[in-house]
């Protein structure tokens, strides 16, 4: 049976990774997956995070299955980052939160219980967005559409073509939103942008949902839910597809969460009875180690005061790279106005390089970019700039 199947393409993203592991060249330079590096090229494990584990280890009783959506502890945590533990959301009961193996697995779970549930409606994705979104819904059974979202020319988030574009969304469709750290422009609506995107949609009954994996990652855990918050109006529905593999460095352990909000407690019970099956069918129970990290640190005072120092670290660390990437660009003469890339948030940026340029750098200098120009500006060190920028300037010279 197996001899007859074709081989499938490489992960556009994932794939990279594969062919910078087998590059023998010593200088080469992966600014491909989206993971966090610090100054020495390393993903380390956060010292708030191995002091986690110790206390989970020291004191665990237990290898026993967790119930299908996760611990309570763990969703209560959750709510309480995303929205703050005060908001009428949380406090009205209204929102039910699954522990997923990441906010990947989130997002297919939102996407099965969406066939299932509301099999008419059709996702509305950004243009542009990560590439693996379009993919988990297609793969459910999801019809997917776009909407305007970035102007390339200005390299910023063109607000009035997304309004347009949204006024097209028929009642009962979904609409997929980067909640900060849009993946893969960087760029990010304004406060004002936010509550004019919340105003269409509540306007044309589109279900928003927000993809959140990069909170705190911008310019604080509570700027960066800015835009989530301007959907979670009273009364509101929405979906959020969470994750900590960014802002605690949980790549592997594959820790996300998916919440709900409905209009009351009691909707919000039926819908997670609904969900619990989708994932009872799935993966049937989430991983226990993870969660167990998260919901140690945010629930002691002193390791959450730790971890956000660790945050904001790795953050300045992004920022800070942002600008030595811009000054080198012009240190080396290369044409063009990089400023944007100052501006933009998180781990990505849009960098305008062509598909072809893209191409070259890989086959002539061993630097890994995704097709779309999508530059993980945390791969960037003080030790590799130079030659990353000496690569550009040479490719887009011609």
């Amino acid at each position: 049976m197996f001899e007859s199947i074709e081989q499938a393409p490489a992960d556009p993203i994932l794939g990279l990774t594969d062919a910078f592991n087998s590059d023998p060249n010593l200088d080469k330079i992966n600014l491909s997956v989206g993971v966090y590096k610090d100054a020495n090229g390393k993903t380390p494990v956060l010292p708030s995070v191995k002091e986690a584990e110790r206390r989970l280890l020291d004191a665990e009783p237990t290898k026993s299955y967790k119930p299908i959506h996760g611990a309570a502890d763990y969703a209560a945590t959750v709510q309480a980052m995303l929205f703050g533990a005060d908001h009428e959301i949380v406090t009205s009961k209204r929102a039910i939160t699954a522990h997923t193996p990441g906010g990947t697995g989130g997002l297919r779970v939102a996407a099965d219980y969406l066939h299932k549930l509301h099999p008419g409606s059709a996702v509305w994705l950004p243009d542009p967005t990560w590439a693996n979104h379009g993919a988990i819904f297609k793969t459910a059974g999801i019809e997917t559409k776009s909407y305007a979202y970035f102007d390339k020319a200005a390299n910023t988030v063109n607000i009035d073509a997304a309004i347009e574009s949204l006024k097209q969304v028929a009642a009962g469709d979904v609409v997929l939103l980067h909640g900060c750290c849009q993946n893969p422009t960087g760029a990010d609506p304004s406060v004002e942008q936010w509550n004019a995107i919340a105003d269409v949609l509540a306007e044309r009954g589109a279900l928003p949902l927000i993809d959140f994996a990069y909170q705190g990652f911008a310019d604080s855990l509570e700027e960066d839910a800015a835009g989530l918050r301007a959907m979670a109006r009273p009364g509101a529905e929405l979906i959020v597809c969470s994750s900590f593999s960014k802002n605690f460095g949980l790549y592997c352990e594959r820790v996300g969460a998916l919440t709900f909000v409905a209009g009351d407690e009691a909707t919000a019970q039926t819908v997670l009875s609904q969900v619990k099956i989708c994932i009872r069918t799935n993966y049937s129970n989430p991983p226990a180690h993870g969660a167990g990290i998260v919901t140690t640190i945010l629930n002691d005072d002193a390791l959450r005061s730790q971890w956000l120092g660790e945050l904001a670290e790795m953050r300045d660390r992004i920022n800070g790279m942002r600008q030595l990437l811009v000054d080198t660009l012009s240190a080396k003469g290369v044409p063009g106005d990089f400023s944007f890339i100052i501006q933009q948030r998180g781990m990505f940026s849009f960098s305008g390089l062509t598909k072809e340029q893209v191409g070259r750098l890989k086959d002539e200098y061993s630097i890994y970019i995704v097709g779309s120009g999508r530059i993980n500006v945390a791969g960037i060190t003080s030790a590799n700039v130079d030659r990353l920028c000496e690569a550009i300037s040479r490719v887009m010279a011609g």
